[in-house]
C-alpha cells in the first residue's frame, strides 16, 4: 500500500503552487489509502482536532478526519500561499475537485475527495456547505479590513458555521433549531480567534477588529501598528469579548439536544472558546503585548473534563 507521502506525488499541474503534499497523486489511491491519508493529516496537522475526536464514536471518526482534510487543505490554500492570484486558482482548483466528487466521483485522484465522497453519501451532506468555506477563503484573498460585527459574523457564516454544521450532519443531526446554535458557538470561536491574533493579523496586512466600533471607542489603525494599548483599546476589546462570551453562551444550549458523547465534544470546543477570552481578559484585555495564550493547566483541565463526560456517557 503507497503511504500518504507517495500518494502526494504530483505528476501534472494540478494544485501547482500548493504544499508538495498537498498535490495531486499520480494514481487514484484506495479508499483505505485515502482515509489514512486524512487520518494522518488530521493528528500530525492539528492535535486539539484529534483529542477532541477521540471523545466521538469510533465509527463516524473517519467522516470527520475527511471533513478535517477537506477543511484544512482548503484553509492552507488560500493562507499558506504568499500570492493573491495563486491561492485565489488554487481555490477555484479546489472547488472544481469538490464539483467531481459530487458529480464524476469515480474520477477523483485527490485522496481528499476519495475520501470525502463516502462520507458525503453516506450522511447526505449538501454541496454549498464546501463551496462556502471557499467562499470565505477566497474573500480573504481580497478583503482586508471589516467595517461592522455584522461583517464579521457574515464573514464567520462562510469561515466556520459551515464545520459546525456538517458536525451535526455526520452526528445523524439535521435540526434547523441545532444547527443555528451550532452557528452561534462557530461565529463566537472565530471571533474569539481574531480578538486573539490583532498582531499576528495586522502584520499579514489585515485587521478584523470592526471599523465602526473602533471609531466608537477612539481607537485607530496607528495605534494597532504601534502595539499602542490605551484605555480605549481595553474598553473596546473588553466590549468585544463580552459580546462573543454572551454567543457562546447562547450556543451552550446545544448540548442539551445531543447525545453525551456529541456533547462532550461540542462542550471541549466551546470551553476552548471561552478560555481564550478568559487569557484575553487575564492580560487586561491588552492583545497588542502579546498573543493571549490558554495555559496548559486549562488545557489538561477541560481535557479532564471532557474525559469525565465520555466515562459519564460509557456508563449511562
Amino acid at each position: 500500500m503507497s503511504s500518504p507521502a507517495e500518494l502526494a506525488v504530483s505528476v501534472h499541474g494540478n494544485l501547482e503552487g500548493a504544499s508538495p503534499q498537498y498535490l495531486m497523486p499520480a494514481v487514484r489511491p484506495t479508499l483505505t489509502e485515502a482515509k489514512l491519508w486524512c487520518r494522518n493529516l488530521a493528528t500530525t496537522h492539528y492535535e486539539n482536532f484529534h483529542v477532541a475526536t477521540w471523545f466521538l464514536p469510533k465509527a463516524v471518526r473517519p467522516h470527520f478526519e475527511s471533513v478535517y482534510a477537506y477543511c484544512r487543505v482548503s484553509d492552507d490554500l488560500g493562507d499558506e500561499v504568499a500570492d493573491p492570484q495563486t491561492a485565489l486558482r488554487l481555490l477555484d482548483e479546489w472547488g472544481a475537485l469538490l464539483d467531481e466528487c459530487y458529480d464524476a466521483p469515480a474520477q477523483s485522484r485527490h485522496p481528499v475527495f476519495v475520501a470525502l465522497h463516502e462520507t458525503i453519501v453516506e450522511h447526505n451532506l449538501p454541496r454549498h456547505l464546501f463551496h462556502d468555506l471557499l467562499a470565505a477563503f477566497r474573500l480573504d484573498q481580497t478583503k482586508t479590513r471589516y467595517e461592522s460585527l455584522a461583517e464579521l459574523n457574515a464573514y464567520s457564516h462562510d469561515s466556520a458555521n459551515p464545520v459546525g454544521r456538517l458536525v451535526l450532519l455526520i452526528s445523524g443531526h439535521r435540526e434547523e433549531s441545532l444547527a443555528l446554535l451550532s452557528d452561534k458557538i462557530c461565529t463566537a470561536l472565530q471571533l474569539a480567534n481574531f480578538w486573539q491574533d490583532v498582531v499576528e493579523d495586522w502584520e499579514r496586512g489585515r485587521r478584523y477588529l470592526p471599523a465602526n466600533l473602533m471609531t466608537q471607542f477612539g481607537v485607530t489603525d496607528d495605534d494597532i501598528a504601534a502595539r499602542r494599548f490605551t484605555p480605549h483599546f481595553r474598553a473596546l476589546m473588553q466590549h468585544l469579548v463580552t459580546y462573543t462570551r454572551e454567543m457562546l453562551l447562547e450556543g451552550s444550549a446545544i448540548s442539551q439536544h445531543v447525545d453525551r458523547e456529541l456533547a462532550t465534544t461540542l462542550d471541549l470546543f466551546r470551553k476552548g472558546g471561552e478560555s481564550i477570552l478568559d487569557a484575553i481578559a487575564a492580560q487586561d484585555f491588552n492583545t497588542l503585548k502579546s498573543r493571549p495564550e490558554v495555559s496548559k493547566s486549562r488545557k489538561l483541565q477541560l481535557l479532564a473534563g471532557a474525559v469525565w463526560g465520555k466515562l459519564l456517557g460509557a456508563r449511562s
